[in-house]
């Protein structure tokens, strides 16, 4: 009997090459390897409908760029996904889409199945969102060329949240997950204890696991205050 992965990721993409390298290496290498998750990439224009394999066309209305047809993206999905259609998490890669958090990858490291579909050039097809009834999503209050390289990011930050993939200690002790607040992590050392008459915190050499863990808490809400200070607004607004 086959075992099914935890996680399955679907990606749909004009530039399937792009994958490559990223998803062969590591640890997301690793948890293929180990069954806990399965990627797939799938090339859009596999689904076009004219010999030149046109994946765009200009948009209705006028203005610059190409946008990106409607019919062979909903086709891919549709025939890829099958009867777990309804059943799969499916987002659009979209600079205007709600922003990626800890919490978003979270929730999606655990649904089962995603679908991320990556746009180019001006954008998708408006229909595309609509009929699949998808999500939107995006890395950042910037603009890319295409949605390739946040789908990379999104499928990253979502896979190694998954049961086995890492170790749950590494997840929560880190970034964003620990001390049960929002915030950014303490700070790292290991060996040598002196580099270049820089000496590692004497507390990290004590063995008091309790006056670390303090300093610990005391040094992440240094750095959250130092580069992210949003993220305290954010915890004192709630």
């Amino acid at each position: 009997m086959t075992i099914r992965p935890a996680l399955r990721i679907d990606i749909f993409t004009l530039f399937p090459p792009m994958f490559e390298g990223v998803f062969r290496e590591s640890i997301i290498k690793r948890a293929q390897a180990k069954g806990l998750i399965e990627i797939k990439v799938h090339d859009i224009r596999d689904w076009t409908h004219d010999r030149h394999h046109t994946a765009d066309d200009t948009p209705y209305g006028g203005g610059a760029g190409m946008v990106m047809k409607a019919p062979p993206i909903i086709e891919a999905v549709e025939e890829v996904l099958g009867v777990d259609l309804n059943h799969t998490h499916i987002a659009i890669m979209s600079a205007g889409g709600r922003r990626l958090t800890q919490a978003i990858a979270q929730e999606l490291s655990s649904v089962g199945r995603i679908a991320l579909i990556c746009g180019h050039y001006e954008g998708i097809d408006e229909r595309v969102s609509q009929i699949l009834h998808a999500d939107e999503l995006s890395i950042g209050d910037y603009v890319l060329t295409g949605g390739e390289l946040p789908a990379m990011v999104i499928a990253d930050a979502i896979i190694r949240l998954v049961p086995g993939v890492i170790t749950e200690a590494s997840v929560l002790d880190e970034s964003h997950a620990g001390f049960g607040v929002t915030g950014v992590e303490y700070p790292h050392y290991t060996r040598p204890a002196k580099y270049r008459d820089m000496q590692v915190p004497d507390v990290l050499l004590s063995g008091n696991h309790a006056r670390i863990d303090k300093w610990r808490q005391e040094q992440a809400k240094i750095r959250t205050r130092r580069w992210r200070p949003d993220l305290l607004e954010d915890i004192s607004s709630d």
